[in-house]
């Protein structure tokens, strides 16, 4: 579980975070939503260590990051699994090899050992047979999986993904939210999902936080957004024809 009391975040004069209070459960996909430029990344580097606070408490199973010396801090990242938008794989690295990259710069195995875990992996993702490929010759989708593969080689804690649909199409979409919730579950992992994409809020969001100008504006469950009355929320969320539609259909 990780927990952010009163954060605040500012930048010189302007404050992109207003004393936010929110609780991201473990074993469970939590959701981060908001409109471009609402602070949603901001907060997202808040937990990771990109960025420090400028007030306010950030805890990891009770754990307080801002009062860790470093090694404390450097053992905390190592508990923690990244999906980054662009995939970020390694391209002069085949996908057995970016899946291991971790494990061969932290892990106390041997290289056989380390094959071994990374194709664990790969087969956890589906991707096993495409071990020996390079990053160019798979498609995008393919790519988020092999990136989801190399997050949790290292059997994180914490899953931070940062908008892990974008690009792709709805029907790879489905599929990299179900190995997202399916990982979560199976792994015991808090989960941390920064994301734009409704069908992912409506498919797996088991505790969203929406962001709205700096400030929590509200927090609740997938099944709670369809009965939501909050007017902000209602207009990300519906802003589509198919989720009005759902949303009237409801009310009937």
């Amino acid at each position: 579980m990780i927990e952010v009391k009163h954060l605040t975040k500012s930048f010189g004069d302007k404050t992109v975070l207003y004393d936010i209070n929110a609780v991201f459960e473990t074993s469970k996909t939590n959701l981060i939503i908001g409109q471009s430029g609402s602070g949603k990344t901001v907060l997202m580097k808040n937990l990771v260590g990109l960025l420090t606070p400028t007030s306010g408490e950030v805890l990891f199973d009770g754990r307080d990051v801002l009062s860790m010396d470093k090694h404390s801090k450097v053992m905390l990242r190592r508990e923690m699994g990244m999906v980054f938008q662009g995939s970020a794989l390694f391209d002069s690295l085949t996908v057995l090899e970016n899946v291991r990259f971790p494990l061969d710069m932290f892990a106390p195995m041997n290289s056989r050992e380390r094959d071994r875990r990374a194709q664990e992996c790969l087969e956890r993702v589906n991707l096993l047979d495409a071990q020996n490929k390079y990053p160019a010759e798979i498609s995008g989708g393919m790519q988020k999986r092999v990136a989801i593969a190399r997050a949790i080689v290292l059997n994180p804690k914490y899953l931070f993904c940062d908008e892990p649909n974008s690009g792709l199409d709805p029907k790879t979409s489905l599929v990299i939210d179900e190995l997202l919730s399916g990982i979560t579950k199976e792994y015991g992992i808090t989960t941390i999902i920064n994301t734009h994409d409704m069908n992912s809020v409506m498919g797996i969001g088991e505790n969203i936080i929406f962001i709205y100008k700096g400030h929590k504006e509200w927090q609740g469950t997938k099944d709670e957004v369809m009965s939501s009355t909050n007017e902000k929320l209602n207009d990300l969320v519906f802003a589509s024809d198919l989720f009005r539609k759902v949303k009237e259909a409801e009310g009937k």
